[in-house]
């Protein structure tokens, strides 16, 4: 019996050297949660910029444009200045901050390296995506069609979270299948954006994060103290 029991604990600590080899396992589910607040606030500030703006609320804002604008350059100019990009870079700086110190120190309780070969994979299968989506969205500011906007941030997000998911947890695929899926929705209601943007980056990153640390931080947590 105990000749069995040693096998099967020679077999799972295989499975976990070669899951720590090829995925990235110190992700954090508080990343997730502090990414979604972040987001929330953003939208909120968003939403209060919107409003102020032009009296008509969030659906005028985000019609689409009719047509290409004749000066493009000027309109790009124009929104890189404004509040509402302000905000945007302040909330993806606060996502990304507070995502790296959660993740470093999971990784830091499980001796894994934080900045890994399988790390640097996975955030170069992730930032192809979206860098090719930040230059296809940016034409569209310069074309005016602030419409799509929120749509496009939705789908090459997903697509950057699904390319990426085979180097960590599964469970990114789903979110990200779930993301892409509620921009490409987005396209059909783009007066709805902000709405879109808040429950995509909001309240799945939140969601998603309350399950991941369920999942796999706060069972070792409790196992840890027992011991």
């Amino acid at each position: 019996m105990n000749s069995q029991n040693q096998t099967l604990e020679t077999i799972q600590d295989i499975r976990n050297m070669m899951d720590r080899s090829s995925r990235f396992i110190s992700l954090s589910g508080l990343s997730g949660i502090a990414a979604g607040l972040c987001a929330l606030t953003g939208a909120w500030f968003a939403y209060d910029v919107i409003e102020s703006a032009d009296g008509s609320g969030v659906r005028r804002a985000g019609l689409i444009g009719e047509s290409y604008s004749t000066d493009g350059v000027s309109m790009l100019r124009s929104f890189m200045g404004s509040r509402l990009f302000l905000i945007a870079v302040l909330t993806l700086i606060s996502a990304i901050i507070l995502a790296v110190f959660f993740t470093y120190i999971r990784s830091k309780r499980q001796g894994v390296p934080v900045w890994g070969s399988t790390a640097k994979r996975m955030i170069w299968n992730i930032a192809v995506p979206l860098v090719a989506g930040g230059l296809f969205l940016l034409k569209l500011i310069e074309a005016g069609v602030y419409g799509l906007i929120a749509p496009g941030c939705l789908i090459f997000y997903g697509i950057a979270l699904i390319n990426g998911a085979k180097y960590t947890f599964g469970e990114i695929r789903f979110l990200g299948y779930v993301i892409t899926a509620l921009g490409v929705i987005n396209c059909w209601f783009p007066g709805y954006g902000l709405y879109f943007w808040a429950a995509g980056f909001g309240v799945l990153h939140i969601v998603y994060g309350i399950v991941m640390w369920n999942k796999y931080e706060r069972q070792p947590m409790q196992m840890e103290k027992k011991v």
